[in-house]
């Protein structure tokens, strides 16, 4: 199935539409009723590739959620287990079987579909439970790259940072280059690989060697994308800690983005009714889908927060006015045009008013004395001042006991624009944090030192500011009205990784060797040679498209920034981003804390 290019983006609904129909057969497979017992973590990013219908459809009647203990009654025929192959989810699933009354008539049929990939270390695990008999079918769904939105796939692996850079594990980077493999049988082999970072050249490795061992794999398809290009976390580990500037990098950082939703406190989105006093205001938080679905989030998600305001009150007067139009409309013609555009102007103008009030909620923080004095610090920092001596907002916010999430990013960002810090630097914030949040976090501390966030200086020199100058990292003169360079999306600090990006893409790497030798791990370029015929001769003014692929997690400023670059006129090349997971430097910072429970006496 060939899949083709449509309105600037690429088609991902292949992608899609593949992975329903995998779905389908399985559970076309378990004939009759079916239950399924959902592992929580993969109920969200299932939802983007199928709806309940489609489950109904293939006669799903229940779904639970996986928790140890017995099974809900549900008069099935199939019990089937949706699950991730970790083995704390056997030992749930052995509970689940065992418990099962083996008295009762009919009996139920057990099926384990294991997503991405079947594990035999998990399968093992169940024989050695005395289980694994009791499952009729033992498959895996490989849901590797989700489709976020138009130009956005996601394989949503939480721990692929933590896994890649502090256990020395690399299954994520397996599941990424068997991805990668699927996405070339839908769009066609690209041609032209670059990559920077140990993991990007693992991923190369294992493409490379797959393509060698399924010859079978070379498909006929017109290659879409013609170049990818593979980014480690660790090359640039500053941007993430960064506070993100755009609306929806704003909207991730203080509510939280979870597979396309987010949750906001309700009371912004109570209907005002007239002489009611606000009593029964809603106690459930406002849940809301954002994607370029959705016109007016479609054109402002991106924009620096500062640029957000007049683009919703220039809507505002366009929405009433044609409103207005209404009174004008004196013939059964006009009415009738009027009345055909009247679910489009509803639609518009709830979009408007959820927008509204999600800017309000933001601007009440970002206005707030505590963002900005925040704020000051991460960009002095980023501008290279006052990197190496210990920081007395810092020190303030440890003795006010700040959450613990901010100090941390805070003290990681200054390490990391410094190229470490001095010893005694290092050991003032070590003991400070200690003493103040407590013993347990020493493990903490530990796994931000082996992950390069937070080290001391080796050989006592800081490259940053010459990757700074180098690579412009850090704009005096921005723009974020109209902005005219990628630092918009930090007022000032253009995002490494992009950055990157861009100088591939024009005048090409060679540019700035020196500073690709400064940052962490190899750069390569590999060749994937392509049938004859393939080839592709570009049109005059036809773009290149690129696959970026962070291994390690992308924040959506980060992607902003690439669809910035996507949009320039005179660009030549559109963007597509592909990553093992979506983050903003608390979930990452998060995602490397050990939680040590503090001692019972």
């Amino acid at each position: 199935m060939a899949a083709h290019l449509s309105s600037g983006r690429v088609n991902l609904t292949a992608l899609r539409e593949a992975g329903r129909r995998e779905l389908r057969e399985f559970l076309d497979k378990c004939a009759g009723s079916k239950a399924i017992v959902w592992d929580e973590y993969l109920t969200g990013p299932f939802g983007l590739i199928a709806q309940y219908s489609l489950l109904k459809e293939h006669e799903v009647e229940k779904m639970f959620t996986l928790k140890p203990g017995r099974l809900p009654p549900a008069d099935v025929k199939n019990i089937i287990f949706f699950v991730r192959p970790k083995l704390e989810l056997m030992d749930i699933i052995t509970d689940n079987v065992l418990r099962e009354d083996r008295g009762r008539s009919p009996q139920r049929d057990f099926h384990i579909l294991f997503v991405p990939r079947r594990s035999l270390l998990c399968e093992q695990w169940l024989k050695e439970q005395g289980v694994l008999g009791s499952f009729i079918h033992r498959e895996q769904y490989s849901l590797d790259f989700i489709p976020f939105d138009g130009d956005l796939l996601s394989m949503e692996s939480e721990g692929a940072f933590k896994e890649c850079y502090l256990e020395s594990d690399q299954t994520s980077l397996y599941h990424a280059a068997k991805g990668l493999m699927t996405l070339q049988a839908l769009y066609g082999t690209i041609p032209q690989i670059f990559g920077k970072g140990d993991c990007a050249r693992h991923v190369a490795n294992m493409m490379m060697r797959m393509r060698r061992e399924f010859p079978g794999s070379q498909n006929s398809i017109f290659p879409v994308f013609d170049t990818l290009l593979l980014l480690d976390r660790n090359v640039d580990l500053l941007t993430p800690l960064a506070t993100q500037l755009t609306y929806e990098g704003l909207i991730d950082e203080i509510y939280g983005i979870q597979n396309t939703y987010v949750k906001l406190p309700p009371e912004k989105f109570a209907p005002k009714k007239q002489g009611e006093g606000g009593k029964d205001l809603p106690t459930e938080p406002k849940k809301l889908q954002l994607n370029s679905a959705e016109e007016l989030y479609a054109e402002i998600r991106d924009k620096n927060f500062n640029a957000v305001g007049s683009v919703l009150s220039k809507k505002a007067k366009i929405i009433s006015a044609a409103f207005e139009e209404r009174h004008h409309a004196k013939t059964v013609g006009e009415i009738k045009q009027f009345v055909s555009q009247l679910p489009h102007m509803q639609a518009a103008r709830s979009s408007l008013a959820n927008h509204t009030s999600i800017a309000e909620l933001i601007k009440d923080i970002t206005t707030s004395e505590d963002f900005f004095d925040n704020l000051t610090v991460e960009q002095e920092f980023m501008s290279g001042i006052d990197t190496d001596k210990v920081n007395n907002y810092i020190e303030d916010c440890i003795a006010q006991k700040h959450p613990l999430i901010k100090i941390l990013r805070l003290v990681c960002l200054q390490s990391v624009c410094n190229s470490g810090l001095k010893q005694k630097v290092l050991d003032h914030y070590k003991r400070e944090i200690l003493q103040t949040y407590g013993y347990e976090h020493i493990l903490t501390l530990n796994n931000l030192e082996k992950a390069g966030l937070l080290k001391p200086q080796t050989g006592g020199r800081n490259n940053y500011p010459t990757i700074r100058k180098t690579l412009r990292l850090w704009m005096d003169d921005v723009n974020e009205q109209n902005p005219n360079d990628i630092s918009y999306v930090y007022s000032g600090y253009a995002p490494l990784s992009v950055r990157l990006a861009q100088l591939l893409a024009r005048p090409g790497w060679r540019s700035i060797e020196e500073v690709l030798k400064m940052l962490p791990g190899p750069h390569f370029e590999e060749r994937q040679q392509l049938p004859t015929g393939l080839q592709k001769k570009r049109q005059h003014g036809e773009n290149r498209v690129t696959l970026v692929f962070f291994l390690g997690g992308v924040t959506y400023a980060e992607i902003a920034a690439l669809r910035f670059l996507s949009q320039m006129e005179d660009g030549g090349t559109e963007y597509v981003i592909a990553t093992t997971k979506l983050i903003n430097g608390t979930t990452w910072i998060k995602s490397l804390m050990e939680k040590l429970e503090p001692a019972p006496f």
